[in-house]
């Protein structure tokens, strides 16, 4: 299989093998004018199987969402044909409007103004809680 290279743009690598098309809808990659490439399942020497996703332009994205995500994800920018950036993510210590407190009692379900903030309280079992009331999150809930 050939996928052409990227002159400018974004490829991001070391995805989980089977989370690139959760990744390219949360990140509404359709809605793009430019070509996106989705390789799935592929040889990887450091993790056995990957996924990447290459993107034909630069675009802004939230690198928080995805080291929450996936913080194994690698974002490569690429300028001219050559890396010219490359960022290893890592669990974001807060998160700003990414997950919704579910407490009902919670400020954020009276306010409607009121950010979403959840901090890292648990890194090995990534676990975060909303930063007015304490309430857990589940990580699958961005899903």
């Amino acid at each position: 299989m050939k996928i052409d290279s990227i002159v400018n743009g974004i490829v991001l690598d070391h995805i989980a093998a089977g989370n690139s098309l959760r990744i390219y809808k949360f990140l509404n990659l359709d809605d793009l004018e430019c070509s996106v490439a989705v390789i799935r399942n592929c040889r990887s020497k450091k993790y056995g199987r990957k996924d990447v996703i290459k993107i034909d332009s630069i675009i802004d994205m939230n690198l928080d969402v995805l080291g929450y995500i996936d913080p194994n994800i690698t974002v490569n920018i690429i300028r001219d044909g050559k890396i010219a950036e490359k960022k290893h993510l890592e669990l974001p210590e807060r998160l700003v409007n990414v997950i919704k407190c579910h407490n009902p009692r919670c400020i954020t379900s009276i306010e409607q103004e009121v950010d979403h903030i959840f901090k890292l309280t648990d890194r090995e079992n990534i676990i975060y809680r909303c930063a007015y009331c304490e309430t857990k999150s589940d990580k699958e809930e961005i899903w």
